[in-house]
């Protein structure tokens, strides 16, 4: 690939494994568009990268479908040929039985997680549709490829989340457009914290007595799938730590 004329959006780019791609690519010199919801993150973030490669911040939440098309729609024009889209913004809330489970997490799960990704899929597609060129990467999860419990919601948009991109790769096919799903296990990131509301001590205990994956083993990924050559598409590509076997079996010495 040549790197010097690709364009990556990335959402959920100030955090985890989104912040780690992000860079990631500047080290590769691919030009980027952060996007995310904390404006002094991204703030940061530019002045830092902007040291090795070009780089434009979108400051919109996913799950505002008018937000997400008008602040995509104002990319100047050296920043709208967009090749390569990382879908990586997405979030648990809560661990709860479906039985307590509280529904203003469920619509938050789906609002992000699926529809978010639709949103941006939808507002970005078309540029790639006319160029014939693109690469979509949708982070997924092992919660997409086996249900846990207490994993109810969150398990059921991630298995969404595969879902569409199956149908992506299908509906896009003989457009030009690859399609990648990459679906990490326990990776040590804000996730956790996020799930348990805050709760720093409890988030902590999910990432102890093992080594977990780090967002940058993540972002190496994504560069692998997104770097090989035209006629290599990454479909689906699964990572746990070595500890990991499945949701519910890790091995904490």
């Amino acid at each position: 690939m040549n790197k010097n004329n690709h364009l990556a959006l990335i959402t959920g780019a100030t955090s985890g494994i989104g912040l780690a791609t992000a860079q990631l690519f500047a080290e590769q010199g691919i030009a980027l568009i952060l996007c995310g919801r904390r404006q002094d993150r991204l703030n940061e973030l530019q002045k830092e990268l902007s040291e090795k490669t070009r780089v434009h911040v979108l400051n919109f939440d996913v799950r505002d479908r008018e937000e997400v098309f008008e602040k995509i729609a104002t990319l100047p024009e050296a920043f709208s040929s967009i090749d390569i889209l990382i879908n990586n913004a997405g979030n648990a809330h809560g661990l709860d039985p479906i039985q307590t489970g509280n529904v203003d997490d469920w619509d938050a799960m789906m609002d992000i997680n699926v529809k978010g990704l639709l949103y941006v899929s939808k507002a970005i597609l078309p540029g790639m549709l006319e160029r014939e060129k693109g690469h979509i990467v949708n982070i997924g999860s092992t919660a997409g490829k086996e249900v846990y419990p207490k994993g109810n919601v969150y398990c059921a948009s991630k298995h969404a989340v595969d879902a569409i991109t199956t149908g992506m790769r299908l509906d896009l096919n003989g457009k030009g457009i690859k399609v990648s799903g990459i679906n990490p296990g326990l990776v040590q990131t804000e996730f956790s914290e996020v799930r348990f509301k805050g709760d720093k001590e409890r988030a902590d205990k999910v990432y102890q007595n093992y080594t977990p994956l780090y967002p940058e083993d993540i972002a190496e990924i994504i560069w692998f799938a997104v770097s090989r050559p035209a006629h290599v598409n990454i479909a689906d590509l699964t990572v746990m730590c070595l500890d990991q076997a499945s949701s519910t079996i890790v091995n904490k010495k």
